[in-house]
């Protein structure tokens, strides 16, 4: 199957690929390394880790890009004044595309370190570097010919849940059908696979995977690397939706050595909207995973460190330096520690639901799920902004939405705009007063869903085969119960004087451990209220460390 033509590349190829002048590349020459490379040569593989951004100083370098099966798919040739990488190379991860030298090449090899000063002392030019960079990770998420490729049956709970993790991660994939795509086909008589062992996953270095989980996919993608154990970095924060990212971003920019770990991907439950309109300088509206994206990629740019997925399992320490405990037996070392962990997705108390998510019921609505649902009508559980965001997404998707809400309206829970859109949406039915009461199907495929209105008791049966559900979160604290940090009633982190006097409105029961965003309590669920505590929490870090800092030398 060929891949599809990036739009992007068609109408911002000047952007994505520019030609830089000759004094903009003396200004890059300081921070990089001459270096040559013979005709043929391989100056980067695609599933290996390139050795940084290459500025062509003379000579021709093609760029192709191969999703692990078939020829590979040229991208561009590139001349003198031209660079060599894309998002991967900000952070050291293993390029999604590789480039051979068609005859002598003298060029410039700019690290991943020397890039992110780039960006910082030169921020003109390095502006001009950065959306290069962003724009051709477009591209290759819009070709879907780079990247891991995942082979399985459509529709299959595990294909898209690895989907939906890779998507989520911003990572360029290629899902395959097991039983019509020819590749797919041959792929699996090739290696093989028992049916029953599908979906598999090929990376791009050419690691063959059985069904993996996320941590192991992603570490075989290069998303998630060793911890260096001997660092003590200055925070590490734990959490990466609005809230943890905007730390990031205002401690990591203001010299603070920073960490973010995260348990699923970046973005948080903000990733899963469809469209945010409501959030400050976008008055036409932004989708909540191209905003994290922006977050995470700005992260990075200032030199963060991103572990995810890893989960953090146990927060100790003395106050002077803290270690969290997370997975494969690693730990961090830190002076100081955030909480944005946010929440975790409420579920319906239905005896038989587990049986049905992944394939049927979804806790998202991104244009994977919109892509099984489409022409057919899906039932909406949820009355807040998100339920409201992802029923007017999948309107434009799908032929019928089902709004079910227990309230007897959805003014009190939903903003004005987003009511006045679904009201005016003529394939969204909005039933209130209404809860589900069963799920039927077989195999983990729903097949029927049942609901009950609760002022008049009459029960409805519809042949529905996809469930959205958006009933809200409940912190995901779950990890803090030994760490000694004071919780409420509810389960949210308790911070501020009345927690521990003389702590500071964030701060929790612990000194120099922060809590921020929707995990804590009072705080107001909202992006642009999290991303203000994640702006907010910094300057109290630097009080809290200055503090360690003078302590640490009187002692």
């Amino acid at each position: 199957m060929a891949p599809s033509v990036s739009p992007t590349i068609a109408n911002r190829r000047d952007q994505m690929f520019p030609v830089l002048t000759d004094a903009d590349i003396e200004r890059m020459r300081r921070f990089g390394e001459a270096r040559t490379y013979a005709a043929g040569e391989h100056m980067v593989e695609a599933g290996t880790v390139s050795p940084g951004v290459i500025l062509i100083l003379s000579g021709k370098v093609d760029i192709t890009q191969a999703g692990g099966i078939g020829p590979r798919e040229p991208i561009i040739s590139y001349g003198a004044g031209n660079f060599v990488g894309e998002l991967a190379q900000l952070s050291n991860r293993p390029s999604l595309v590789s480039a051979e030298a068609k005859g002598p090449v003298e060029a410039i090899v700019i690290p991943s370190q020397r890039l992110r000063d780039l960006m910082v002392q030169e921020a003109n030019l390095g502006e001009r570097v950065m959306r290069a960079l962003i724009l051709r990770r477009v591209g290759l998420l819009e070709s879907s010919a780079s990247g891991p490729v995942v082979i399985g049956p459509p529709g299959n709970g595990d294909v898209l849940r690895l989907e939906g993790f890779l998507r989520r991660s911003g990572l360029p994939h290629r899902a395959l059908d097991s039983d019509t795509d020819p590749c797919a086909k041959t792929l699996i008589e090739r290696f093989h696979i028992d049916p029953h062992h599908l979906p598999i996953v090929l990376c791009p270095n050419g690691k063959l995977m059985h069904n993996p989980g996320e941590t192991e996919l992603a570490r075989c993608v290069g998303l998630l690397r060793p911890i260096d154990a001997g660092k003590v970095y200055d925070v590490a924060i734990v959490g990466a939706g609005p809230a943890g990212l905007a730390a990031a971003v205002y401690a990591a920019s203001e010299g603070l050595s920073t960490i973010v770990l995260d348990c699923r991907a970046f973005g948080g439950q903000a990733g899963a909207s469809a469209r945010i309109e409501n959030y400050l300088g976008f008055p036409t509206g932004i989708t909540g995973m191209a905003l994290m994206a922006r977050a995470y990629n700005q992260a990075q740019k200032f030199g963060v460190e991103m572990v995810i997925p890893n989960e953090a399992k146990l927060l100790d320490g003395d106050g002077a330096r803290y270690r969290l405990a997370i997975g494969d037996g690693e730990s961090v070392r830190t002076r100081a520690v955030v909480i944005a962990c946010g929440a975790r997705y409420r579920r319906l108390d239905i005896a038989n639901l587990a049986q049905f998510e992944g394939a049927s019921v979804h806790y998202w609505a991104s244009p994977i799920e919109a892509r099984l649902c489409r022409d057919q009508e899906v039932a909406l559980v949820g009355a807040g902004n998100s339920a409201g965001q992802a029923a007017v997404y999948l309107a434009s998707q799908v032929r019928k939405v089902t709004l079910l809400a227990r309230r007897d309206g959805l003014d009190a829970t939903m903003s004005r705009y987003l009511v006045e859109r679904i009201a005016a949406q003529p394939n969204i039915e909005v039933l209130t007063e209404t809860e589900v009461t069963a799920l039927e199907g077989h195999d983990g495929n729903l097949e029927a869903l049942r609901w009950r209105n609760r002022a008049s008791g009459e029960e409805t049966t519809r042949p529905i085969r996809h469930l959205f559900l958006f009933i809200g979160a409940d912190p995901n604290t779950d990890w803090l119960a030994n760490c000694n940090v004071a919780l409420d009633a509810k389960g949210f982190v308790r911070t501020g004087p009345e927690t521990t006097p003389g702590h500071g409105l964030m701060e929790t029961s612990r000194s120099g451990v922060f809590a921020i965003g929707d995990v804590r309590c009072g705080s107001t669920k909202r992006v642009a209220a999290a991303v203000g505590e994640g702006a907010q929490v910094v300057a109290a870090l630097h009080t809290y460390l200055a503090r360690d800092g003078e302590l640490a030398r009187r002692a």
